[in-house]
């Protein structure tokens, strides 16, 4: 699989035969100029995961893709498929699962809303969303949270721990100044086994 990081929680996937897009938000850059995509993945309504304003001309240029969205981020969208978790889609010949289906807790005072996570390719790769939901199946390549007001470092790491994945590509990370002490203590605290890979924004990454 080749991905290419967009910034934030942004991410292309490309199996040789399928290309799916998750979470093009408005801390992510570049995702609009993307072409041929099968798909578009939301996991949940915040800006940062869903920018409604560039989002209907990445579609317009990509008019054969699917767009499937969490429940929450559905009225903010035109025709999407709404994923609810235990959801199985095929896009293309790659298998798309949904589980999950809350958004991590920010605060008490602060609802939480949907968030669907995506195990893409029968766990080729994971993208959990603003969650730390343990799937069931084993995954390869994990987009690993590295900042956010619902996390912790610690959290992150005890994440990674849980999933053992092969390799760990740290995403949502706009929010954090030095986000490479992040990717430091990640790589400290790995897992036996595990690969702890930033990716050069914006290129695409045999991973």
């Amino acid at each position: 699989m080749r991905v290419v990081h967009f910034g934030h929680a942004c991410v292309l996937l490309d199996t040789g035969s399928t290309r799916i897009l998750i979470d093009p938000g408005t801390f992510s850059s570049g995702f609009e100029d993307v072409q041929d995509l099968d798909a578009v993945l939301i996991t949940h309504q915040h800006y940062d995961h869903l920018d409604v304003e560039r989002l209907p001309k990445l579609l317009a240029a990509n008019p054969q893709a699917q767009l499937i969205v969490d429940e929450g981020s559905a009225p903010s969208v035109d025709n999407p498929t709404v994923a609810q978790p235990g959801d199985v889609f095929k896009v293309g010949d790659t298998t798309v699962k949904v589980v999950g289906g809350r958004h991590a807790m920010i605060h008490e005072d602060i609802p939480i809303v949907p968030n669907t996570a995506y195990v893409v390719g029968d766990g080729a790769f994971y993208h959990p969303g603003d969650s730390l939901f343990v799937p069931d199946e084993d995954v390869d390549v994990l987009g690993l949270p590295a900042g956010a007001p619902w996390l912790r470092l610690g959290e992150a790491v005890d994440f990674m721990r849980a999933i053992k994945p092969r390799t760990a590509v740290p995403i949502h990370e706009k929010l954090l100044s030095m986000p490479e002490n992040a990717y430091r203590m990640f790589d400290m605290l790995k897992p036996e086994g595990t690969e702890v890979r930033p990716l050069t924004l914006g290129e695409e990454t045999a991973v």
